[in-house]
This record gives C-alpha cells, structure tokens and sequence, in this order.
C-alpha cells in the first residue's frame, strides 16, 4: 500500500482535472459577455499543461533547497500580496483586491502562490527549532508572526475563505508538530472572536450570514443567498441519477459562477449522486495518500511539508463543498482541481508534485518476519 500512495494521488488528482474539463464544457459556453462560447475551456485547458509541467519541475527539484530559499520566498510573497493594493498593479473584482496585473504573466493570484509558500517556511522552521516545539516562543509565537504577516495580508484583501484555509491548515501543523493546546486553544477562541466582530461589522459579509441562515426566505432567495438556494435546486433537480451531461438548467443565468466556486452542484444536477460521491471519494483519497507520504517521509521537514501541502488541497475541498450543500456560508473559494482558475489548479498540481517528490525520496518499508520465528515454541511449564 505504501508503495503506491502517489499512484493513488496522482489518479485521483487526475480524476478531479478530467471531470472539470468536461463540466468546464457544459458550463462555460452560458457565462455571459464572452465571445468564445470554450473560452474558459481552451485557457483551463492551457493552464492543466502549465500545472503538469509545474509539478514535474516540483516533483524533481530538491527538497532542502526549498527549506534554504523559504526566508526568501516569504519575502517575495508578502510583496506580491502588498501589490494587490498598489494603484495602477493591483486588480479589484467585485470588491476583492486579490488580483495584481504583471507585464508578461498577465492576472496574478498571490494568495494561490502563498499558500505553498506558508506551509513550505512554516515547515522549515519547525524542522530546524523541532527541539523547542514544546515553547512559547519558537514553537508558536515566531511561527505564527511568520505566517501571520502573509494571512493578514490575504484578510485585508477580503479574500477571507482563503485566509480561513489557510489558518485550517496552519493549525493542523501547529498541532501535528507538538504545539502544546494551551497556547492554540486561546489564540484560537481570540481568532474567532475577532473574526466574529469583523463580520459583524462588515455588511455584505453579515449579509451572508443572514441568508445562510434563512434561505428559505423570497427575499434571500433573490439576493445574497441566491446562489447557495439556486445550488441547493441544483441538487434536487438532479436526483439520484442527474438529467444528463448538458441537459442543467441552473446554469443558464440563475447559479451565477457555475463554472467557478459552485460547480459542484452542477455536477449533482447533470450527473447525479455517483459523480458527487465520486468528487468526495477523490479528495478522501488525496488526504490518505498526502497524510501516508507525511508518515512515511523520511525527515522531519518532509514530514511537515506533506501534511500541510496534503491539507491546502483537502481544506479548501471541504469548504467549497459544505458551501455549495448550504452547510457554511458563502465565502467565494473554488473548488481544488475541478473549478475554473488557472492559478488555483496550477499550485494544486505543484503541490501534488511536491508530495510525489517527497515520496520518491522515502524509504520503502519492508516488513520483516522475526528470524526462526516459525519453528520457535513457548510453553509456560505448570
């Protein structure tokens, strides 16, 4: 089994890249105001070659190279996050400011790009202090000054389901690595807090709130919980079974973004129940894999950077699909792999390859039968 835990990643990785392909096709010929009715098909299509080559590049390039370049890639990242609101670099899209725009790249997620970088510095700093995890200090004061310059960023360019995210997977390390609870268990209870008042006091976001938690109501209907009520007849209209590849309807106009953060349900609505299902088994089946490459990782900076690369891909997954079934709010993440976003599914794929990479350097582990074991006999003498 442990020998073929990157098969078993890559195949599912692979599934998830297919089976958005296809959904891209049924969706993106509805969005409105393209010219092209395949044009997000031909670019996603473009960028799952880029995403190959990134993670064959990721799954050969040395490991404790990275962990001597994570001060300098922290570095950049937290400038390419300070560009979102540099005037005339910085792109803002429906009141978000997570975009910058580069003369040759072109549109820019930092925040895609930072969640690799996150987990690679956090991973090199635990392995090299991994003797005073147990402290206040280099176990979780330091670390989390580290990741916290690039989080808040993210927060302050109201990209909070990706700050959410990441905060997820920095806690899942933090615990992983011996971080002792009462230092977690408070800063989280505060993390929390705050995150309550700031949604309080912000009005689209409470908004969102407010229908998720009464969707059944017209006017929510119409409005802010429009799209997780859309998402929801989605579900239903297609039953066990769905209507048929291309035969949706929530698509034509009434689930907005179809093709991005709620394409999910389209996929319960034209494929059905086994599809949906299938979706759920394929990241089962990454967080299997990701967490057996974190065990059996033969250093402790492996160890660290599989779990957290393993968690970027599983966390997100998990929100966009408790999203988009009315389970959480809406917070506008996409779906890893599957939906539309260049940038997203080229890191995911990079990651897949750092976790393949990891694992082509662990040892195989041979189970061994103990020597005579078979023609030893112990009898307790009465």
């Amino acid at each position: 089994m442990n020998r073929h835990l990157s098969t078993f990643l890559f195949l599912a990785a692979a599934g998830l890249i297919a089976l958005g392909l296809t959904m891209l096709t049924s969706t993106s010929a509805w969005v409105r105001n393209i010219e092209s009715p395949y044009h997000f098909l031909t670019k996603q299509s473009s960028m799952v070659l880029l995403g190959f080559v990134a993670a064959c590049v990721a799954a050969r390039f040395p490991l404790e190279k990275l962990r001597s370049l994570a001060p300098w890639m922290m570095a950049c990242i937290c400038v390419l996050l300070t560009l979102c609101f540099v005037p005339g670099i910085g792109v803002t899209i429906y009141g978000s400011s997570r975009w910058i725009q580069l003369p040759v790249i072109g549109q820019f997620q930092p925040s895609e790009l930072a969640k690799l970088v996150i987990v690679i510095s956090i991973a090199a700093w635990f392995a090299r202090w991994q003797a005073d995890v147990h402290t206040f200090a280099r176990g979780f004061l330091l670390p989390g000054i580290i990741a916290g310059v690039p989080l808040i960023l993210i927060l302050l360019e109201t990209d909070v389901g990706s700050a959410l995210s990441i905060s997820v997977t920095l806690m899942v390390m933090f615990i992983c690595v011996g971080t002792r609870l009462r230092y977690i268990v408070p800063s989280a209870i505060g993390a929390v807090t705050l995150a309550f008042l700031y949604l309080k006091n912000n009005p689209n976001r409470w908004g969102r709130i407010e229908a998720w938690l009464d969707l059944e109501n017209p006017v929510h209907q119409l409005d802010r919980g429009m799209q997780q009520w859309r998402a929801l007849l989605a579900l239903g209209n297609g039953g066990p079974t769905g209507v048929g590849l291309g035969n949706g309807v929530e698509k034509f106009g009434t689930l907005t973004f179809a093709h991005i953060d709620f394409i999910f349900p389209v996929i319960g609505e034209e494929l059905g129940l086994p599809f949906t299902l299938g979706v759920i088994v394929c990241y089962v089946v990454i967080a299997i894999a990701g967490f057996g490459i974190a065990m059996q990782a033969s250093t402790y900076f492996q160890r660290c950077m599989a779990l957290g690369l393993t968690s970027i891909i599983v966390i997100p997954a998990i929100q966009n699909i408790a999203v988009t079934t009315a389970l959480l709010p809406n917070d506008g993440l996409p779906l890893p792999f599957v939906s539309y976003g260049g940038m997203s599914l080229v890191f995911s794929m990079a990651a897949v390859g750092m976790l393949i990479g990891i694992h082509r350097t662990s040892p195989v582990v041979v189970n061994q039968l103990y020597p005579l074991e078979k023609n030893m006999r112990i009898a307790v003498k009465l």
